[in-house]
């Protein structure tokens, strides 16, 4: 009963036009999480390596465990992280990279792939920025400088 459950709730929400993320901690969870099509598998652990195929085919995002496989599978792989202290996507990036991701899918997972992801605009002009450089530190009040 809970699998079809979990089916009805994806299918209403990508009904209305909306995606479906499930945090998964669990073999079971994460398996039922792809097999209901979720739209982003969080954590993903203790992943059956075999549905990583699956993720592919059907679109499903995977942010965390086995990006590597995923990538490989031509999966997407989005940087994210619910561990404190929060904002430091810039380190998964990091260990995206040490995971063995491409540096430019790496980056990518943070930005225009997560735009694109997010249905959000990417690299256009006039769009939301992936990477703002400063000559100074801007935490850094002018005169403390």
């Amino acid at each position: 009963m809970q699998m079809e459950v979990l089916t009805a709730v994806v299918q209403a929400v990508h009904a209305v036009g909306g995606r479906m993320a499930a945090d998964c901690q669990t073999a079971d969870g994460s398996r039922n999480a792809v097999l209901a099509g979720v739209d982003s598998l969080e954590h993903g652990m203790h992943l059956d390596p075999g549905l990583i195929d699956q993720m592919a085919a059907q679109g499903t995002a995977f942010v965390l465990p086995n990006v590597r496989a995923a990538c490989e599978a031509g999966g997407t792989v989005l940087a994210g992280t619910d561990s404190f202290p929060r904002g430091t996507v810039d380190s998964e990036v990091e260990w995206l990279v040490r995971s063995g991701l491409p540096a430019e899918a790496a980056l990518g997972a943070a930005s225009w792939v997560a735009c694109s992801w997010l249905r959000l605009p990417g690299l256009v002009e006039g769009g939301l920025a992936d990477l703002v450089a400063y000559d100074a530190d801007p935490t850094v009040h002018a005169e403390e400088q």
